[in-house]
């Protein structure tokens, strides 16, 4: 049987020997077996724990291939490269991800897992089958990489009127939080419930949290996850913002994870730190014998630079993402890269040559971890493959630049991806296809809403 994960509460292998001695040690009455669809969104079944030992041993859960089309409200798309029979694929736990869930009455397990064709093959629609696809690519080069995303959010009010904005939260004492608090402590102190039971969740389900602050928007926290092997990051970060909603909804508030939930407030972003290295033990890429900056360095930049035009419908999935590309307001508007600078879409931090790394601070915080990831190796990748060349290294404000910029909305975006070729190299062209009708799926949605700006300029002025 495939091997347990380690046991959350106890921090060790489990004593048992089988699943169901595990099981039955956490009295687990039921298990979630769940997917990420295209935005990141936790689908799949809940099974009565017979069941689900059955399924496990004999292959047996499926669920309609017509969850991968799926759009962020859970409508099914028609999609080209989905049956319109919508046939089943076969669910198989990733063992390695079971954990008991630290909230309800009932002890209930969850579980990731991947999706399966007929065939034996695994299903290519799936956001963390395109992951899982990029890291066996870097395995074939001789390569292994390592992420550490961290990530921002908004704590509100208990939000629950769409046409009304977000309230500024009420925090300790009582008082509606004021003014900007980056990098506050004492305010860390108002807020001590709900981040002492976000810590009890993401330890209880293993995601490794490293670093908390206050960010500079009202009740806006930035999280990061510690560095390690992208997928399973990518499995703690999809895990965070689940926990992070229940603890939120237990003291009465809203987090979110919109990109740019406030009009006059910083947007919430998901920077990725990643480092390449040797799979042999030869070391960090991005250097030389040296210590140096290596080839291998300016090759990776310069395969971002050229495809984060056409892989930003990843980084930036929806509408609301792209206003967060303000200049001046915490955020690139530009794909341009420097060392130590905060105004550039590619960072590289101050560091040791061992841990010398890229941070691509493009991504939105709204964006499906897996397909994040993905797609920032990705760019790398076909860099060094391409031997790129980066742009001369930004030693000013990127805000004044007007070159290297980011498209501006969605639909430009969703072209560029469209339109470059070279993405087919990593990504299946099926996944492609199924994620850009996606999005035009949603952008088209969109375009039916008239907005409160419009009944406001438009309803008795023109």
């Amino acid at each position: 049987m495939t091997s347990l994960p380690q046991d959350p509460e106890q921090g060790s292998a489990p004593t048992a020997t089988t699943l169901q001695d595990w099981l039955n040690r956490h009295g687990i009455r039921q298990v979630e077996c769940v997917v990420a669809d295209a935005a990141g969104v936790a689908r799949g079944k809940v099974l009565p724990v017979d069941k689900f030992l059955h399924a496990v041993q004999s292959n047996s859960l499926r669920i309609a291939e017509s969850l991968f089309s799926q759009d962020v409200q859970g409508q099914t798309i028609e999609a080209d490269v989905v049956s319109v029979l919508e046939p089943d694929v076969t669910l198989r736990a990733d063992l390695s991800t079971l954990r008991v869930l630290p909230w309800g009455n009932t002890p209930v397990a969850s579980v990731i897992c991947d999706a399966y064709e007929d065939s034996g093959e695994e299903s290519d629609l799936p956001s963390r089958q395109a992951l899982k696809s990029v890291l066996q690519q870097y395995a074939a080069a001789g390569f292994k990489a390592v992420v550490a995303p961290e990530f921002e959010f908004y704590i509100a009010e208990l939000h629950t009127d769409p046409q009304q904005p977000l309230a500024r939260p009420r925090i300790a004492s009582g008082a509606r939080e004021s003014g900007r608090q980056t990098y506050g402590i004492d305010i860390l102190h108002e807020y001590a419930g709900l981040i002492e039971r976000i810590y009890t969740y993401a330890s209880a389900l293993g995601v490794d949290i490293d670093v908390l602050t206050h960010e500079a928007g009202p009740g806006q926290f930035e999280i990061n996850i510690r560095h390690g092997d992208p997928l399973q990051v990518a499995d703690q970060t999809f895990m965070f913002k689940r926990l992070a909603r229940m603890a939120a909804a237990e003291h009465s508030k809203t987090i979110t994870f919109m990109a740019k939930p406030l009009a006059h407030e910083p947007g919430n972003a998901m920077h990725i730190h990643q480092s390449v290295y040797h799979r042999d033990g030869g070391g960090n890429i991005f250097v030389d014998g040296e210590g140096n900056d290596s080839e291998y360095l300016y090759h990776y930049i310069g395969g971002l630079q050229k495809y984060i035009p056409a892989l930003l419908p990843m980084f930036a999935p929806f509408i609301n993402s792209y206003r967060r590309f303000i200049r001046g307001e915490f955020a690139p508007v530009t794909a341009h890269w420097g060392r130590e600078n905060r105004t550039v879409g590619l960072r590289i931090p101050a560091s040791t040559a061992a841990n010398r790394r890229v941070e691509n601070r493009v991504v939105g915080a709204d964006a499906n971890p897996y397909l994040a990831i993905a797609a920032t190796l990705a760019g790398g990748l076909l860099g060094i493959r391409q031997q790129a060349r980066p742009s001369r290294e930004m030693i000013r404000s990127a805000y004044d630049s007007s070159s290297l910029l980011l498209p501006e909305d969605l639909l430009m975006a969703l072209d560029n991806m469209k339109k470059c070729k070279a993405l087919a190299e990593v990504f299946s062209q099926r996944f492609l296809k199924l994620y850009g009708e996606l999005k035009y799926a949603e952008y088209k949605d969109f375009m039916l809403t008239i907005t409160p700006w419009e009944r406001e300029h438009l309803l008795n002025q023109v």
